[in-house]
This record gives C-alpha cells, structure tokens and sequence, in this order.
C-alpha cells in the first residue's frame, strides 16, 4: 500500500491494520520454514508495510 492510504486512516484504524500486517508477516516467515512459501519478496514488501504505518503512527502522535 502507499503511504496516502495510511494518511486517510484514523488510529484506530492504523492500528489493527499493524495487528493484521504483523500477523501477517508470521504467516509468510512459517510458510518460508517449511518452504511453501511461492515469492519470498512478500515477506519484505510486508516488512515494508509494517514500517509505513509505524511511520504514520509516529507523525500523528509528534503532530
């Protein structure tokens, strides 16, 4: 996703959507264990995701 998208968000919003990427990220580093896993770049873009919305939630709270 891009970052617009996680600027429309509210908190709460930026929240769950952190909860759902970082189990998300779990169940790509499980599969890529047990080498099920089909693209491991999912597992950076998801990194990557992770590290936008912590970004966006950073710039409300210094705001």
């Amino acid at each position: 996703m891009k970052v617009e998208n996680f600027r429309s968000m509210s908190a709460d919003e930026l929240q769950k959507k952190l909860v759902e990427l970082k189990e998300q990220l779990f169940h790509l580093r499980f599969q890529l264990a047990i080498n099920q896993l089909d693209n491991p770049h999912q597992i950076t873009a998801v990194k990557r995701d992770i590290a936008r919305v912590l970004t966006v939630i950073n710039e409300g709270k210094n705001a």
